[in-house]
């Protein structure tokens, strides 16, 4: 039996001490007086009273009541109901009352009530003051609570006749009966009924379960007020510990609310602060740190809002709000939106119905009681939802004397798939839960409905999930049995309590409450106690039983782990490997390998591996040979590294026994354990592992000591914790039931035994624990302790928070361990610290909480040093030993094959290639097995950098994987730290991308250490960047000087050649000290070996003498021999051979000029003191004097000033190049620096030689020589048209007026002419002739801004907007990052690609090249001359440039024509390739700038539209734009032909051709592999003379380039031909011998082989096999140019003979422009059938074929119409051969025919050339003879193949091929000479 109340309290109204307004709580009596000695009286009761402080009120209050809850210090709550009412209050009162009221309150209280009782009555002004009945007990009965006090005021208003003393002393005797007592046998017991004596009646119904809330109708209350997402969050904030503060008016409602959310958290009990109703004098309380619960009157409101971290309910607003900084974890879904589904279901049952057609009538909702049971079922059901199985992770550590219960927490968040939930996580590690473990998981106790429920129904609350009724009808049955707890015996409940009448508090009463006798109540309150000692002590009658564990866990959502689902077919692997490792079947266990590490992502998998080792630890087969010793414990780290800290699935636990049992012998008493090869888990250094895993241990072996012998089968499986899965043995907590049970029965010394006994047994684990921790955390290898510590996370420990540091290597490990802890860390000595630090920590927890004796405690401070001490020791051996074993047998590494010349600098490290985002190689789209990552070795070479090896799975065989990339192409080097594919273990890898397209992305091998590594990336560096050019490649190969010297030739083949090129260095720093001034941008970089400049440089750099010196204006005839040498070598370059070919003038052996010329060829350059970056020789015009040119070449960047390079053999305008034009500030630099002359003459005589020589190229041209040249633009209307109206852009502008460019590159203003063309098609003949100005200058908009347009209109400027250098760098990063993104897209599918190729902006930039470029052909064609004038004169302006000749001019599309192009346009004119190539030192900051090969790509556009028009195919392209950026070849190197010369490269070729030694020039090396091979030449190749190409540039018709994607892994780059011959082709001997080979099938994977290999055209079939078969024949085999010139020869010479009038062409060359663009025609021999392959064709194939057979006829009416016969003997001899041109023209390449029948010698332009282009008559022949070369003839050439045909007209210079043929051609002319 329990008391009702425990103390009875008058407390009233008195003044402030401090004399404020505000008055204070006095108590004016208490009952009883002394404290009972189990419950003191608790303090502060006067506070809680009146909440909001105690004040006078002007009017009478109706009386209130509320019950606020106190706790004390042992966390017992009191209930203080508080009845209030008001009374009249005097003034005399204050000042009577302000007596000292600490120690005499009574005597103070008494004088104050007897003045009362003589006041007059209250005057209207009165005020009232508060007085409160407070009743405290422990027991929380409020409505008796409410009728008792009610009841009391009732007889003290009313009047009634009964003594107060005698209710009070009642009320305080009243006892009620304990919960859970024995009320099941009589209802009297149960339900007490009570009476105060007031002729009153009240029954007190217990709750049936004492553990049950009760809660009446706050929870019903709570959901009404604020709704269920509401509610739901704070549920979730009080779980997870937040706080909560609750806002109303009503104190009754806050009560509610608190209790309502208490009785939600049931089975949890809220241990943190709880105050339902806090005084406002208490409010600080907010602002605590802790959680807790709270409820505030909203008066109050306005002092809440500074809580940042505070939840706030306004229970009469019905709002929550949750602050910015506090985020609440959800429930896990699916528990979440059930339960708001059942929450709704209970609370709106009307939602169902609500949308039916026919609602049912309209049923009863249940009381507002019973809906308050069905919320709370509903909250019952959601924690045994979250919580079921929670006992099978309850390690019982101790049963006596106290039972001692642990939680595993990570196997249950593990085994209900919640690792990840924030909720859940929070949940179990709060304070509630822990009380719940401790209250709830002892083994032998009472149950209630929670227990019944988490253990029983489980299964059906997953079974009604998804059936809503069923879950409702389930709520309800719940819902009853709890209120069956609050109300046992609703029958019984009627109450008979006296109440006051209406409105009674309004009556004007004039009697005060009285004071009470203290002696009445206190002797009925000693009477009673009396009474009691005689009764027996009340004890609460408890029904134990074992607590039923339920059945075992499931997940909450059974999630699919994506990938890794379990099959069974993976467990089978799994057990299939180990079996083999166990059998020593290696290769076996080798093949399975990578699939069962694949598996053991899964959990399954994993604890099948674990299963499997286990066994065969049963069966003594713990020690492995050391291939399986490896293979074990790579399983064992591929396991154990996806485990989390807490080890959740308990693999580690699992693994833990295994990693000590499994070994293997070194040598004779030395064995290595495998748990030194696992201890680079982060699992091994979490202190809540170890833990749980120690507990585990102890609770099985506790286990086994209560269990009899019979059950005593302790297997060692049971150590891993699976003891409780076997059914036919008790677990655990059974055993610790049984025995709490037994307990009471045993005899002290019984007892006393077993306590000894589970006290020693918990002894031993700690100790078996210390040995298993040590072996874990000490490192195999103590000099590595930093790394492995740092790793393991114990450098952390000296800091308390085991914060777990991950695997990723930190950069600077030594470090951030040293500024822990100070200098100890030199010796081995602090590893040992920091463990036994760490060990000593866990046996301090561990022993304290399971009750170990401080003495063994001691006794393990004592041991833990020793053991660590004594494994060290042992470890050393180990670590000497395994350091002895052989390697491990890693696969073979394949060394690359080198080219000659190339050295290995570092050898093979062993790395893995990892995939970069772009193979199909790993069984991308296309299929096909993975062949990255690839284990191997990567090589540096003073050429590359080269990986090789083989795919890491043994599924694709032994394929050869190589990927390498020039040193020099290297643009991006960075670390990485990526996971090995076999071992799956962290290492430090290289990413190093390249602008040839390759990216290696490895990760280094464990064996390799990181100062190899490390090496490597110096070596790299260093070879990347040497400080000078000569460091290169191309310079050191086939040499044997170092770097550093300059080289020396060999036996000076060439002396005149070496000398010449010193006296041209020395001529030229001469002529730089006194011209040169430095004021450009860009000086070429200082070789070491030049010594200083002689020092009277510097006072002559500042003065800039206004005449040349005469020694650089003599005359050309009286050079001096050293500059005439210079002049001969001049004339050979590239240039010159151009401008004779161009006609653009000619220097003849005097050097005189044909003054009829417009042009000639000035050597003001020779020496390059103009212009440094400009070549010798220069196209000027020809009534410019030398020395006016160097004061026209101050107004441009670099000295770069207008030249010719090129003139349109119809039109005759001429294309020339500049730099951009200084801005307005240079004419100022010039006044400031020129002090000795008169600075405005200066400018003005620049910009007049400017304008002078402009007009000079204007009058050069011979439509514009008339002097007035006033006709050109006398239309326009302005003169002011010519600045920028019309060129505001280069694109399509509508005006009529000028010019616009086209986006479509044509011009725009086509509106006067009749109808626009289409794209391409030849200009109209008459197009705006006579409105052209003579000379457009293309220039950048910012720089033109300041020139003056020409007043006579004869030239006009053309503003545009080009991209910049930087630009086209960023684009291009760009553009590698998209082709080669590094790792695997995220999305899978082209789009991403083609998203960040679109970024790049690349295309776009391709795009304005080729509009500009056509642009500029339009003009010229027209017959304009163009000036392109743009930036520095050496990017844009050169891929403008060569764009514009190799698209108007048809010799720049064959081989020759572009070797020309290149040398002439980029080499000669200075292109800056080191600079943009970034090839020394000095340029590592520039960067990769890939002009050159932005150039190709827009060739290669041009190509794709145009694919008969290039004689070279676009192997070629790309062979350029791998070896102009891979330094292998000397022709790429240098900024300009100075510095080459400088360098003496320009003209050392010539005297080392004989020699076999490796290819300088790329060009050299070309000519002798398309002698071998026609892998550069186009087989569609039909030109059409006259064709001037209009390609499409809009970024829609542009291609990407497949340079940039493709790749071959089986040789690696195909572009360095002597290594591409490899493997790939089959073997000889499988062929039968004779015969045809057999057609073999082979596979042909997309980026492994090279397809043009594996699968090459049908020519170049056809031309192998001829090969094959003369070879086989033992014939010497003929070349393959001669076999492919002979076919079409002979193709030619069937068609005619048929007479058939079919095309005799083998490619038909009169097609129009238009189809030839897109289609490419094959004839098929005599038949006619016409074979189309149609490129990209817009048009149908049908109208293609029809007008390819329309042009077949056409050109076979027109070919060689001169015959009509088809004798074959019209053609008796024919060949190519070259032919000088008149005087000043060039030497061309002809196709001679010799004709016996009309005797004549015939040639073509080529060899399908239909028109003759010129005829020698033989009769007219006089003479045959040995010829001598010329200036411009073919360099390569014998000198005796030439020979001259002497005719009556002229002579003619002729020069073969070679000696053997030249003597053919005399003989056969001879012979026709003598048969006439």
């Amino acid at each position: 039996m329990a008391r009702l109340a425990d103390y009875f309290v008058l407390v009233a109204f008195g003044p402030h001490p401090r004399g404020s307004g505000e008055g204070q709580g006095q108590i004016l009596q208490r009952f009883p007086e002394k404290d009972w000695e189990d419950n003191p009286f608790p303090q502060g009761i006067e506070l809680f009273c009146q909440p909001s402080g105690w004040q006078l009120c002007p009017e009478k209050n109706p009386p209130t009541f509320f019950v606020a809850v106190l706790t004390d210090i042992n966390s017992e709550r009191h209930y203080c109901a508080c009845l209030t009412f008001w009374e009249p209050v005097e003034s005399t009162q204050e000042v009577v009352c302000n007596e000292d009221t600490t120690e005499k309150e009574e005597e103070a209280d008494e004088g104050g009530q007897a003045r009362l009782l003589s006041t007059a009555p209250a005057q209207p002004s009165q005020l009232f003051a508060p007085k409160t009945l407070v009743l405290v007990s422990r027991l929380d009965h409020t409505e008796v609570f409410r009728n008792s006090l009610g009841l009391i005021y009732a007889i003290h208003v009313e009047g009634l006749n009964v003594c107060l003393e005698n209710v009070i002393g009642n009320l305080l005797t009243c006892t009620v009966p304990l919960a859970g007592g024995s009320q099941l046998d009589s209802v009297e017991e149960g339900a007490r009924t009570i009476s105060l004596g007031a002729g009153d009646r009240q029954v007190i119904q217990t709750p049936l379960v004492d553990s049950l809330p009760v809660s009446r109708c706050s929870v019903a209350l709570l959901f009404r007020q604020l709704g269920i997402t509401n509610v739901l969050s704070l549920f979730c904030a009080a779980l997870t510990e937040h706080k909560v503060l609750f806002l109303s008016r009503s104190y009754q409602r806050l009560a509610d609310a608190c209790r309502g959310l208490l009785a939600l958290l049931f089975p949890l009990r809220y241990s943190f602060t709880y105050v339902p109703i806090l005084p406002a004098q208490l409010l600080e309380v907010l602002s605590t740190p802790t959680p807790f619960i709270i409820g505030v009157n909203a008066a109050f409101q306005a002092e809440t809002q500074e809580l940042l971290d505070v939840i706030v309910a306004d229970l009469d607003g019905g709002t929550v709000t949750v602050p910015e900084c506090v985020h609440i974890p959800p429930l896990p879904e699916p528990l979440q939106s059930q339960t708001h589904n059942v929450l709704s279901m209970v609370l709106d049952p009307e939602l169902e119905l609500a949308d039916l057609a026919f609602p049912p009538p309209t049923t009863s909702a249940s009381s507002l009681k019973m809906q308050d049971k069905e919320l709370r079922a509903v909250f019952l059901r959601l924690f045994a939802q979250l919580l079921q199985g929670y006992r099978w992770c309850l390690h019982i550590v101790r049963i006596h004397p106290e039972p001692v219960i642990r939680f595993h927490k990570a196997a249950f968040l593990g085994q209900r798939g919640l690792v990840e939930d924030d909720f859940l996580m929070k949940v179990l590690e709060g304070m509630a839960f822990a009380g719940f473990v401790s209250e709830r998981g002892v083994p032998y106790r009472s149950t209630d409905l929670f227990d019944e429920l988490v253990a029983h129904e489980v299964a059906r609350m997953r079974a009604d999930e998804n059936h809503p009724h069923r879950v409702l009808r389930h709520v309800q049955e719940l819902a009853e049995q709890l209120y069956k707890n609050e109300n046992p015996y609703p029958a019984v409940a009627m109450h008979k309590v006296q109440r006051p009448g209406e409105a009674s508090h309004l009556r004007r009463t004039h009697r005060p409450f009285p004071r009470l006798d203290e002696g009445t109540v206190q002797w009925i309150v000693d009477q009673a106690a009396a009474k009691m000692q005689g009764a027996p002590p009340a004890v609460k009658a408890e029904r134990k039983t074992t607590v039923p564990s339920g059945p075992p866990m499931t997940a909450i959502l059974e999630r699919c782990s994506g990938p890794h689902i379990n099959s069974a077919r993976r467990l089978e692997v799994v057990r299939n490997c180990i079996s083999y490792v166990f059998e020593g079947k290696m290769l076996e266990a080798k093949k399975l390998l990578p699939a069962v590490l694949r598996a053991l992502k899964g959990r399954a998998a994993r604890r099948c591996l674990a299963h499997e080792l286990h066994l065969h630890v049963q069966q003594n087969r713990a020690v492995l040979d050391h291939q399986q010793f490896d293979f074990v414990v790579r399983m064992m780290n591929c396991c154990l590294q996806d485990c989390t800290s807490l080890d959740e699935h308990g693999i580690a636990a699992a693994l833990l026994p295994l990693v000590t049992a499994f070994c293997r012998k070194l040598s004779p008493g030395v064995t290595q354990f495998a748990y030194s090869c696992v201890q680079e888990h982060v699992v091994w250094s979490t202190p809540q592992f170890w833990e749980a895993m120690f507990y585990g241990d102890v609770q099985t072996h506790i286990r086994a000591l209560y269990l009899e012998p019979s059950d005593d089968r302790v297997s060692p499986s049971q150590e891993v914790g699976e003891a409780q899965s076997q059914d036919d043995e008790r677990s655990a907590l059974d055993v610790a039931s049984e025995q709490r049970r037994l307990w009471p029965t045993l005899s002290q010394e019984k007892q006393q035994e077993l306590v000894q006994k589970e006290e020693s047994t918990v002894f031993s684990q700690a100790i078996h624990y210390a040995n298993r921790m040590s072996y874990l955390l000490l490192p195999l290898d103590s000099s590595k302790s930093r790394l492995l510590r740092e790793r393991a996370g114990l450098g952390d420990l000296e800091s308390a928070s085991n914060s777990l540091v991950t695997n990723s290597m930190a950069g600077s490990v030594a470090e951030s361990y040293d500024t822990e802890s100070g200098f100890e860390d030199a010796e081995t000595c602090d590893v040992a610290g920091a463990v036994v630090r760490f060990i000593n920590r866990f046996v301090d927890k561990v022993c304290t909480e399971s009750g170990v004796t401080s003495d063994h405690l001691k006794g393990l401070h004592v041991m833990v040093p020793d053991i660590v001490q004594m494994h060290i020791e042992t470890l050393e051996a180990v670590h000497r030993e395994s350091k002895r074993l052989p390697p491990i047998q890693k696969p073979k590494l394949l060394r690359p094959r080198l080219l000659p010349g190339e050295e290995c600098v570092l050898d093979g490290l062993r790395v893995y290639l990892l995939p970069d985002g772009r193979e199909e190689g790993v069984g991308g789209s296309g299929g096909g097995p993975a062949l990255l990552p690839a284990e191997g070795a990567v090589f540096l070479t003073t050429y590359r950098v080269i990986f090789t090896g083989m795919p890491t799975d043994p599924l694709v065989g032994e394929q050869v994987v190589v990927r390498s990339f020039p040193v020099a192409a290297l643009t991006k080097e960075k670390r990485i730290s990526v996971q090995t594919p076999v071992d799956q273990l962290l290492q430090d890898g290289l990413q190093l991308r390249s602008c040839t397209f390759q990216l290696l992305k490895m990760a280094f091998d464990e064996e390799v250490g990181s100062d190899s590594a490390e090496l490597f990336r110096k070596q790299l560096h260093k070879l990347r960047y040497p400080p000078d050019i000569r460091g290169t490649f191309a310079f050191t190969l086939g040499s044997a000087h170092t770097a550093g010297r300059p080289p020396r030739v060999a036996k000076d083949k060439g002396p005149s050649l070496r000398t010449f090129s010193r006296n041209l260095v020395k001529n030229a720093k001469k002529t730089i000290g006194r011209q040169y001034v430095t004021r450009k941008k860009y000086n070429p970089p200082s070789w070491e070996h030049r010594g200083q400049p002689p020092p009277e440089d510097q006072e002559d750099e500042i003065s800039v003498s206004e005449e040349l010196e005469p020694s650089t204006l003599t005359p050309s005839s009286a050079l001096k021999p050293s500059d005439r040498m210079t002049m001969s070598s001049l004339v050979e370059r590239a240039c010159c051979r151009d401008y004779q070919r161009l006609g653009l003038g000619t220097l003849s052996s005097s050097l005189s000029r044909a003054k009829s010329e417009p042009f000639r060829i000035s050597p003001v350059n020779r020496m390059y003191a103009i212009c440094r970056s400009y070549p010798g020789l220069l196209i000027v015009p020809q009534s410019i004097q030398d020395n006016a040119l160097q004061r026209v070449s101050r107004c441009y960047r670099q000295n770069r000033f207008p030249v010719v390079c090129w003139r349109s053999g119809r039109s005759k305008a001429v294309l020339l190049r500049s730099g951009g034009l200084h801005g307005k500030g240079v004419v100022g630099l010039f006044k400031a620096q020129n002090t000795p002359s008169p600075g405005q003459t200066q400018a003005d005589s620049s910009s007049l030689e400017q304008e002078k020589y402009l007009q000079a190229v204007v009058s050069a041209m011979p439509r514009y020589a008339d002097s007035s040249g006033r006709n050109t633009l006398s239309s326009f209307s302005s003169a002011h048209m010519g600045g920028h109206g019309k060129w505001s852009s280069v694109r399509a502008s509508g005006r009529s007026s000028g010019l616009g460019a086209d986006v479509g590159s044509r011009l725009a203003s086509r509106d006067l002419l009749s109808t626009p063309h289409t794209n391409g098609a030849p200009p109209d003949s008459g197009f705006l002739r006579p409105q052209r100005a003579a000379l457009y200058i293309i220039g950048d908009k910012a720089q033109l801004k300041g020139v003056r347009p020409d007043p006579l209109q004869q030239w006009e400027l053309v503003p545009i907007e080009v991209f910049e250098a930087r630009q086209v760098k960023a684009s291009f990063k760009k553009l590698l990052k998209a082709c080669v993104p590094g790792c695997p897209a995220t999305e899978p599918g082209p789009a991403s690609f083609l998203r960040s190729l679109e970024d790049s902006e690349w295309l776009i930039q391709i795009h304005k090249l080729l509009q500009i470029s056509v642009l500029v052909v339009e003009l010229l064609d027209s017959g304009s001359s163009v000036l392109v004038s743009l930036e520095d004169g050496w990017d844009i302006t050169t891929q403008v440039v060569s764009l514009v000749q190799l698209l108007s001019d048809p010799f720049y599309r064959t081989l020759e024509g572009f070797r020309l192009l290149v040398e002439k346009e980029w080499l000669s004119f200075g292109h800056r390739f080191s600079h943009r190539g970034a090839h020394t030192l000095a340029g590592q900051s520039s960067g990769f700038t890939p002009v050159f090969l932005q150039f190709l790509d827009c060739v290669h556009q041009v190509h794709l539209q145009f694919p008969m028009e290039f004689e070279f195919s676009q192997f070629y392209l790309k062979f350029l734009g791998y070896h102009h950026a891979s330094r292998r070849f000397r022709t790429f190197l240098l900024d300009s032909d100075y510095e080459r010369i400088e360098l003496g490269l320009l003209y050392e070729e010539k005297g080392e051709r004989r020699g076999q030694l490796a290819c300088r020039s790329v060009w050299e090396y070309v000519d002798r592999l398309s002698k071998r091979t026609p892998m550069f030449y186009n087989y569609t190749y039909a030109p059409e003379d006259t064709e001037v190409l209009r390609p499409y540039s809009n970024v829609s018709n542009l291609k990407v380039w497949d340079f940039y994607t493709e790749e071959t892994l089986a040789e690696g780059p195909p572009y360095d031909w002597e290594l591409a011959q490899g493997p790939p082709e089959p073997p000889e001997e499988e062929r039968p011998d004779g015969g045809a080979p057999q057609s073999r099938r082979r596979v042909v994977w997309p980026c492994y082989d090279s397809r043009p290999r594996v699968q090459p055209d049908a020519i170049s079939r056809l031309l192998e096999e001829l090969q094959r078969l003369e070879t086989e024949l033992g014939r010497p085999s003929e070349r393959w140019k001669d076999t492919w010139d002979r076919v079409k020869a002979v193709q030619r010479l069937e068609g005619r003979q048929d007479g058939r009038g079919t095309s005799s062409s083998l490619l038909v060359s009169a097609v129009p422009h238009h189809r030839r663009s897109l289609g490419v025609y094959l004839q098929e021999g005599p038949v006619g059938s016409t074979l189309s392959l149609s490129l990209d064709s817009d048009q149908s194939s049908g109208s293609t074929t029809s007008s390819s057979r329309q042009a077949a006829r056409r050109s076979t009416s027109t070919l060689y119409s001169q015959f009509q016969t088809a004798e074959s003997e019209n053609r008796s001899y024919e060949g190519t051969l070259y032919k000088k041109g008149a005087f000043m023209k060039p030497w061309k390449a002809r196709w001679f025919v010799l004709d016996k029948t009309k005797h004549q010698l015939r040639y073509y332009d080529h060899r399908v050339d239909t028109e003759c282009k010129g005829v020698i008559d033989l009769a007219e022949v006089e003479a045959v003879a040995p010829g001598t070369p010329t200036i411009g003839a073919p360099k390569t050439v014998d000198e005796k193949a030439f020979f001259d045909v002497k005719t009556t007209r002229r002579v003619y210079n002729f020069c073969a091929q070679d000696v053997p043929s030249a003597q053919q051609w005399v003989d056969r002319i001879q012979s026709c000479l003598s048969d006439a």
